[in-house]
């Protein structure tokens, strides 16, 4: 299949649900499609391929990579996937406790993509404690306990963690994913979330 051909058939296939190949013999460059930490971050399962994607709420190309990743994750799932909410300012640090609140709570998966959908889809403006916890009250939770998980003492630890991994890998824009502590890839350095996926693939392999 000569590659214009393959490029627009490849294209076409993430509509239709379908997993995108690569050419034969593709190749993704260090410095171009992926970069490699110069201080790779240590990684909890030793021996087993591991992805953490680094996202903010208030981001909408990271909204729109959330279904792809998660057609990805069911296909690999032997490689442990886990997310950090990147801070990058004070919204993004609010985003990050609202985020550690949920998951210290046991609601994350309640409120994680309804999140997302409400910022994105619906455009409400939910960028300060008192939204948040009015949204979180709104998905039927307790507002006063989420209120209160916003400001305990280890979601408090979990955020500042956030901001120290976010300064380490020189984050400069979401989303970006990383594989076993060591290799950075995003849309923004492989010019599609498509071909992203597919630098992770990639990446997963070589691990």
């Amino acid at each position: 299949m000569q590659r214009r051909r393959f490029l627009r058939y490849a294209t076409l296939l993430p509509l239709l649900g379908l997993a995108r190949p690569t050419l034969a013999g593709e190749a993704f460059d260090e410095g171009i499609d992926y970069r490699r930490l110069a201080k790779p971050l240590p990684v909890a399962r030793k021996g087993r391929a591991e992805v953490l994607e680094l996202f903010w709420y208030g981001c909408p190309h990271c909204h729109q990579l959330e279904p792809l990743l998660d057609g990805w994750r069911a296909r690999h799932p032997k490689v442990a996937f886990n997310r950090l909410p990147a801070v990058l300012g004070d919204s993004w640090a609010v985003h990050a406790r609202t985020y550690y609140a949920a998951e210290s709570l046991g609601v994350l998966e309640r409120i994680h993509k309804p999140l997302f959908d409400a910022i994105h889809v619906a455009g409400k403006q939910l960028n300060d404690e008192s939204s948040l916890t009015a949204f979180a009250g709104g998905l039927g939770l307790d507002a006063n306990r989420f209120r209160q998980a916003m400001s305990a003492f280890g979601v408090d630890a979990k955020v500042r963690q956030a901001l120290e991994t976010t300064r380490h890998v020189g984050l400069d824009g979401v989303p970006t994913l990383m594989v076993n502590g060591r290799y950075l890839t995003s849309p923004a350095l492989t010019g599609s979330r498509e071909r992203t996926l597919d630098v992770l693939d990639f990446l997963v392999a070589r691990s």
